[in-house]
């Protein structure tokens, strides 16, 4: 027969909380009985059971490989970021070097076509630049009116859009382009009131919300300078 003290034991029961708040107030208690860590048997649905000491090194490795994975996406990324960065200062000198507004806009143009994109398309708001003065060069024209529902709808307070677009969208801004599966904008100036820059590819997902921006926003920042060599602004 069980004793009193057996009885009143048994009819105890202990919750998760209580036991944890226990075991975070005695932290010497698995070092006073370290026998119950050998003799503990954890279930595992695929193995049976194993015990406290394997569980623990089994977490440890699993975190420890989740770390590595980190740590090597963080170098990938790193790695990415520095060839870009490289590629974006390579293309500042080269079209600095252009002589003439269409060779800039040209080397623009091979330089976009390096990362496998269709090409790139420089649209002006007529209001800001006097682009009449340069009748052939008339394309690069677009009336801030006809690109307000696009701002509306796809950037509002933001910079960049990248994403897809539809047919009429895409023919206002790239009358010169087909077969477009995805795009990134960008506003050029810093109130993203000059115009837009747009960057075109053939693959509808190569362009996507949440992709980084970083060079997108460099290009758009230092592009109204360069045509400001050969077009002034109103």
């Amino acid at each position: 027969m069980n004793t009193y003290k057996e009885q009143v034991i048994s009819n105890t029961k202990l919750n998760d909380d209580e036991v944890r708040q226990y075991l975070l107030k005695n932290p010497d208690f698995f070092m006073r009985n370290a026998d119950l860590v050998k003799q503990m048997r954890l279930p595992q649905a695929m193995q049976g059971s194993i015990s406290l000491v394997e569980w623990q090194l089994h977490r440890q490795r699993r975190q420890i490989s989740q770390l590595q994975e980190e740590i090597t996406l963080l170098m990938e990324y790193a790695g990415l970021n520095e060839m870009l960065c490289k590629r974006f200062f390579q293309l500042q000198a080269n079209l600095a070097l252009a002589s003439t507004l269409p060779e800039m806009l040209k080397r623009l143009q091979c330089w976009a076509k390096t990362f496998g994109l269709l090409g790139t398309q420089v649209r002006l708001f007529s209001d800001r630049w006097q682009i009449e003065k340069f009748p052939g060069l008339s394309h690069l024209a677009m009336l801030r009116s006809d690109f307000e529902p696009l701002r509306r709808q796809y950037l509002a307070e933001k910079q960049h859009f990248l994403g897809s677009l539809s047919e009429s969208e895409l023919r206002l801004l790239l009358p010169k382009f087909d077969r477009v599966g995805s795009v990134a904008l960008s506003l050029l100036g810093k109130k993203g009131d000059l115009g837009v820059i747009i960057f075109s590819s053939s693959d509808g997902l190569h362009y996507q919300q949440g992709m980084g921006t970083m060079i997108l926003h460099q290009v758009a920042t230092f592009l109204p300078g360069l045509l400001a060599r050969w077009i002034k602004r109103k």
